[in-house]
């Protein structure tokens, strides 16, 4: 039985089908997340499954509009946050970099496709996807772009809590409840509370203060209870995490609008793949 999205997927093409599939104005929709702690009842690939089965979804949802395929996911990402605890794999700054730009530079050669849509499911790559995107598109003459669908998703939906969201708590427990349910173990959870509101000025100072950078981790008790920094995953549900993936996805309509733009003609100030072509 072939799943939801699978239908995009680059890997299950043939090499013959894939110079008939593609063309310029096709999208290349790149996975990325990360191999690390979240919580006891989340898996480790938890940020690479929420990207992919995202970026599938969103294959499927603009369908009538773009031509996107989605390529094999990046399991690995920038989690020292998380070294401390078993299974984390962290790659460093310069592999990382390193790895993105030659895949993104890979598949802008063996393809006619001449945008890359990167979807980040692991906040701790986000900071230098949003300086590399820029040496993306210089270096590959693509049009390219980053979606954090965790974070495009709030910006649409406010969620239901005042507590900040950051790993493994209610937002991405309900994201995980919508997209890939069989991976969830919420029977692992403790027993004991795990949001605590006084750890709200400590998080806020260390996580999402913009005057200073720390680099916080995610056993430091000020912050965090049994790896987890939001509000009690208790609290997902998968409908929560169903509004959530709604939200990102029509937000992604118009962004891939501006990306690549659906008529020949492009709007003013914005790159699109033929940018160059013309």
């Amino acid at each position: 039985m072939t799943l939801a999205g699978e239908a995009r997927s680059y890997g299950r093409l043939t090499a013959p089908r894939l110079t008939s599939e593609l063309s310029e104005r096709s999208v290349l929709c790149l996975p990325v997340g990360s191999l690390e702690q979240h919580g006891p009842h989340l898996p480790l690939n938890t940020d690479s499954l929420i990207a992919e089965r995202f970026a599938s979804r969103l294959a499927t949802h603009v369908v009538d509009r773009h031509n996107l395929w989605v390529v094999p996911p990046v399991p690995y990402g920038l989690s020292p946050e998380h070294a401390w605890s078993p299974g984390t794999i962290t790659l460093n700054v310069s592999l990382y970099t390193a790895l993105i730009e030659t895949l993104v530079g890979e598949y802008i050669r063996a393809t006619p496709a001449r945008t890359v849509l990167i979807v980040n499911g692991h906040g701790g790559n986000k900071g230098v996807l949003e300086a590399l995107v820029h040496q993306l598109q210089r270096t590959h003459d693509a049009a390219t772009c980053v979606v954090n669908p965790g974070s495009l998703a709030a910006g649409r939906l406010q969620d239901d809590g005042e507590f900040p969201e950051v790993h493994a708590g209610v937002r991405e427990t309900s994201l995980m409840l919508a997209l890939a349910p069989d991976h969830v173990r919420m029977d692992l959870l403790p027993s004991e509370p795990i949001h605590d509101p006084a750890r709200r000025e400590e998080i806020q100072r260390l996580v999402f203060g913009r005057g200073t950078t720390w680099p916080w981790s995610s056993d430091d008790p000020a912050i965090s209870a049994h790896g987890v920094i939001g509000g009690d995953p208790r609290r997902a549900t998968a409908d929560h995490g169903q509004a959530l993936v709604t939200a990102a996805l029509e937000a992604c309509v118009d962004m891939l609008d501006r990306l690549v733009p659906p008529t020949s003609h492009e709007p003013t100030g914005v790159r699109g793949p033929h940018a160059s072509h013309s």
